[in-house]
């Protein structure tokens, strides 16, 4: 569900699109649905880098200062929320992406006394919650995701 800018002739749609393990945040133009930038928020990879790219068909367009500044503040928010386990200490981002990787965010009930005595093997008691969290935390989800901001994860590209 795109959220609208407040002046209504904007809006941002969120989505996650599943192979390229990122939040694609798209800027619109309501009348004719045209898309003019997106942003690309990779939330699984701490190498990659979020980008903006603008929409190399869309023809010039002056999009207000106001809504651009709008729409960097949701992409910032965004990269915010999807990338914070990054910013804990590398080996806890390591520890963590390993585990992503190895279960897809998805840590299932019989699993998890494997994986937490796995996990305590390697990570000090005090940063447990924050690791098994960032673990088994799915796009979208969790107590940092913001209520109508996401979308539904996006078919995959042939």
């Amino acid at each position: 569900m795109p959220l609208p800018h407040p002046d209504g002739d904007y809006a941002l749609t969120a989505m996650y699109s599943v192979p390229d393990d990122a939040w694609y945040l798209e800027l619109d133009l309501v009348a004719g649905q045209r898309n003019l930038v997106t942003a690309i928020v990779p939330d699984e990879d701490p190498a990659r880098e979020p980008a903006v790219c603008f929409n190399p068909h869309g023809g010039h367009l002056d999009i207000p200062y106001g809504v651009m500044h709008w729409f960097i503040g949701q992409v910032e928010e965004e990269i915010r929320t999807s990338r914070a386990w990054m910013r804990l200490r590398p080996e806890l981002v390591e520890v963590i992406h390993k585990l992503r990787q190895e279960y897809l965010g998805v840590i299932d009930d019989d699993d998890f006394p494997h994986v937490l005595a796995e996990v305590r093997a390697a990570v000090p008691e005090p940063d447990l919650p924050a690791v098994l969290t960032a673990a088994r935390r799915l796009p979208g989800t969790g107590p940092d995701a913001v209520p109508g901001m996401r979308g539904q994860p996006a078919a995959p590209r042939s």
